[in-house]
């Protein structure tokens, strides 16, 4: 049996009646004041202050990080709501575990961020025979005696941050346990910790986490709404959906500075570099879907009278998370990603449609110098591409479940007001069911799927 053969690049023909693939829907909110009314909301005008506040100028990663750390510390203010929380129905002992792993996959986001972090504002570790420099009611307290002296590593904890108070509450202590020691485990390949009150074994510097974070000034941003005014009635979801939602924007946030880091190393080159910011975009998707499933906690009694408080209506703006503009950008931003494949394999996209592109990545993942020289770091970049597709996907899919789940069948199957409608159909399935975003790397798969498959016939007739 005849071979196949990885064909060469085929010319552009004049004649050539192939289309390029059809663009994808773009995402867009139909109603800005449903889009201002959530901001307002969520007082994202301030929180975005806090983002955009600089602390240090040399910091070049600062817009991406500190947002990170402050959805991290918003998350602690969630652990402190729910085991608050006086309701007997309400799933405290759930809510608390989702939340420490929350945390925890949050920290390992951060942790990522921060390998090969230099220009951090950083505070040394005092080291004394003992002493502490400040006072046992303040931050500073004796960890670690270094092997061969007679000094102790005194680490200075954040004395804003919540985890240190979660650390000494009853109700809280076992969580933020497992939060410092997350913490511990996944700085290990950083040059610093964080000073949250970590074991900081290795007496390393610690990240001036208050400078950074504010965390007097991030709590300080709470949900305004007052008890409804005849009964009295004050509704407990409103802090948890508010939070949620604080939480969920600031990744976005980081999701943005992040897309703006990977676009400018794909133009630099530095494939390897990319192929690690676009591994840590899809882990961003996935914490976001991970954000979004604490819905399902929600009591629905509670979340179905505040939501209809906040007119959250069946078949105009279910979807309360699509408002969001952020959202709607880094979704946009990521499927743009696409239209760098090209660059990367080295090839110009064939106008016509042709498969100029397919063929050069069928080489590429053919070539049997694919991990050196030009092409090192690209094909883990490619593999990177259609994972954040698939975890892209993974997100919108899960949230119109979500809707289901929460809100009833009958708003989920509505939802399709807040988008630019596209052939009828609403957004979400629209999404889910597009093509490919990587039309020419899912064909080069195929076609090099079948190329093994008859190398394996054939070698088996041979026998």
């Amino acid at each position: 049996m005849a071979t196949t053969k990885l064909s060469p690049v085929s010319p552009v023909r004049p004649d050539d009646k192939r289309r390029a693939p059809t663009s994808s829907l773009v995402l867009k909110v139909q109603d800005s004041s449903a889009a201002e009314a959530y901001e307002q909301y969520l007082r994202l005008p301030e929180l975005s202050t806090l983002w955009k506040a600089s602390c240090c100028p040399g910091w070049a990663d600062e817009g991406l990080l500190t947002p990170a750390l402050q959805a991290l510390e918003i998350t602690f203010r969630f652990v402190s709501v729910a085991l608050s929380d006086p309701r007997p129905y309400a799933s405290r002992r759930e809510l608390a575990r989702r939340l420490e792993s929350l945390a925890a996959r949050e920290v390992e986001l951060v942790a990522a961020l921060c390998e090969g972090e230099r220009s951090a504002p950083l505070a040394e570790l005092s080291a004394s025979e003992g002493v502490l420099p400040l006072p046992r009611e303040r931050s500073g307290s004796e960890v670690w005696q270094l092997p061969g002296s007679a000094a102790a590593v005194v680490c200075h904890a954040s004395e804003a941050s919540l985890l240190p108070r979660l650390a000494a509450w009853e109700r809280s202590e076992t969580v933020a346990a497992k939060i410092r020691f997350a913490i511990e485990g996944q700085m290990q390949a950083c040059a610093f910790s964080l000073g949250l009150g970590e074991p900081n074994l290795a007496g390393k510097p610690v990240l001036e986490y208050d400078r950074v974070v504010r965390p007097h000034d991030l709590h300080a941003l709470k949900p305004r709404v007052a008890p409804e005014p005849k009964t009295g009635f004050r509704n407990r979801e409103n802090e948890a959906l508010f939070t949620i939602h604080q939480i969920l924007e600031s990744w976005l946030c980081a999701a943005t500075h992040l897309l703006t880091r990977l676009n400018n190393r794909i133009e630099a080159k530095d494939w390897e570099a990319a192929a690690s910011d676009c591994w840590i975009l899809e882990r961003v998707w996935k914490l976001l879907a991970d954000v979004e499933d604490l819905h399902l906690l929600m009591d629905p009694d509670d979340f179905l009278r505040l939501k209809s408080q906040l007119a959250i209506r069946a078949g105009t703006d279910a979807s309360f998370c699509f408002r969001s503009r952020a959202l709607l950008h880094v979704a946009n931003a990521t499927r743009d990603i696409k239209k760098r494949v090209p660059w990367v394999i080295g090839v110009e996209a064939d106008p016509n449609g042709g498969p100029r592109v397919q063929e050069a990545a069928m080489r590429l993942y053919h070539s049997r110098r694919r991990g050196e020289g030009d092409d090192a770091g690209k094909i883990d970049l490619l593999q990177a591409f259609q994972a954040v597709e698939a975890a892209v996907r993974g997100f919108f899919f899960a949230y119109r479940q979500l809707v289901a789940a929460v809100c009833g069948t009958a708003e989920a199957a509505a939802n399709r007001a807040l988008f630019v409608p596209a052939e009828g159909m609403d957004p979400l399935s629209h999404m889910f069911l597009e093509p490919p975003y990587f039309p020419s790397l899912d064909a080069a798969k195929t076609f090099l799927a079948d190329y093994w498959v008859q190398q394996h016939m054939a070698a088996h007739s041979a026998s």
